[in-house]
Parts: structure tokens; C-alpha cells; sequence
């Protein structure tokens, strides 16, 4: 398995190669995670996640008062502010992208390998390729820390691997937003004559 998943991101690496982005200063770097933790879109997801668990009542611990919603919209907002500081610590200091690069064109067979494979795979700041230390350790990491304040029943290594997981895949439907909003914009943006 853990071959496997190795081949995969070589391969990803491979396929595509040497990019040609103006890499970020760190203070840049910082702007873009501060935006993800408190920008207004970031704080629109996060009440959106928080209703979503409401409805769901996980933890169901927490209950369903107005004042329950309000833990999970604190415990969302801590989660994300965690892991763009774990992200932020990581992509600085591995010289890592923390962007999404759009192809913009091409199959949508391709465009979505490509919103897949930025899972695995970041550019550095030289524009090169390599496995995306920044997003995976940071997914995984701050759901880990966050579940110290859930109950101890969520408060579990699996809770933390699954949570990791869950996160990654919210980071690709982020990324198949991204490559193809711009062309569905364009699409149903244009005024006919």
C-alpha cells in the first residue's frame, strides 16, 4: 500500500513536470494562510461545516442548542486556524507553494488528475515538483491537536487519521472548484449580442 501510494506521487511528479510561478516571500505565504483561517470566504465555509455537523449533531456530546452550534463554529474556526499554522510553519520553511496552479485547459479527465494529484504533489518555490509535505502534515496534524478538546470518545488516534482524510478531501473538492470555476465563469459570464 505504502508502495503504492509512493508510485503514485512520483508518477504525479513526473507527469507534470517543471511549472513556471513567481514563487511567494514568506510574508506572502503568511497572507495566503491568514486568509484561509479569517478571510470572509474562509469564515462562510466554516459556518457552512459547523451547520453541516449541527444538523448532523456530532459530537453529539455537545447537544443541539444555539450554544452548541456555537462550540462547533469555535471548534471549526480553531481546526482551520491550526492547520494554517502548521501549513504556514511547513511551507516556509520546505520552501513549499501552498497555491493551486490551474491547467485551465484540456480534458476534464485531465484537469481532475490534476486537482487529484495537488493533493500529493506541490511545486517548491524553484518551481519544482515534490510530494506536498505542507498540506498532508498539516491536514493531519491539526486533527490530531484539535481533538483534544472533543469528547474522549472522538478524542483517538483513527478519529485524528480519519479526520486527516476527511480534510485532504474537502482540500480537493477546494481544487476542482478552482480549475474549474474560471471556465464556468467565462462559460455563463459572456453577454450575447
Amino acid at each position: 500500500m505504502k508502495q503504492t501510494a509512493l508510485l503514485m506521487c512520483i508518477c504525479a511528479i513526473r507527469a507534470f513536470g517543471q511549472t513556471e510561478a513567481q514563487s511567494l516571500t514568506v510574508w506572502e505565504k503568511a497572507k495566503i494562510h491568514v486568509e484561509r483561517t479569517g478571510g470572509p470566504g474562509a469564515l462562510a465555509e466554516t459556518a457552512v461545516y459547523a451547520a453541516v455537523l449541527h444538523g448532523m449533531n456530532t459530537p453529539r456530546e455537545w447537544g443541539q442548542s444555539a450554544e452548541a452550534y456555537g462550540w462547533r463554529m469555535a471548534s471549526a474556526t480553531g481546526a482551520t486556524g491550526i492547520r494554517n499554522v502548521f501549513a504556514f510553519a511547513l511551507d516556509s520553511t520546505l520552501h513549499e507553494d501552498p497555491r493551486y496552479d490551474t491547467t485551465g485547459e484540456g480534458s476534464v479527465g485531465r484537469r481532475f488528475g490534476h486537482a487529484f494529484a495537488r493533493i500529493f504533489v506541490t511545486r517548491t518555490d524553484r518551481g519544482e515538483q515534490r510530494i506536498a509535505t505542507w498540506r498532508i502534515a498539516s491536514a493531519f496534524g491539526a486533527a490530531w491537536l484539535s481533538n483534544a478538546w472533543y469528547p474522549d470518545r472522538l478524542n483517538t488516534f483513527s478519529s485524528g487519521v480519519w479526520q486527516g482524510g476527511a480534510t485532504l478531501g474537502l482540500d480537493l473538492l477546494g481544487n476542482v472548484a478552482s480549475e474549474f470555476w474560471p471556465s464556468v465563469k467565462r462559460k455563463f459570464g459572456r453577454k450575447h449580442p
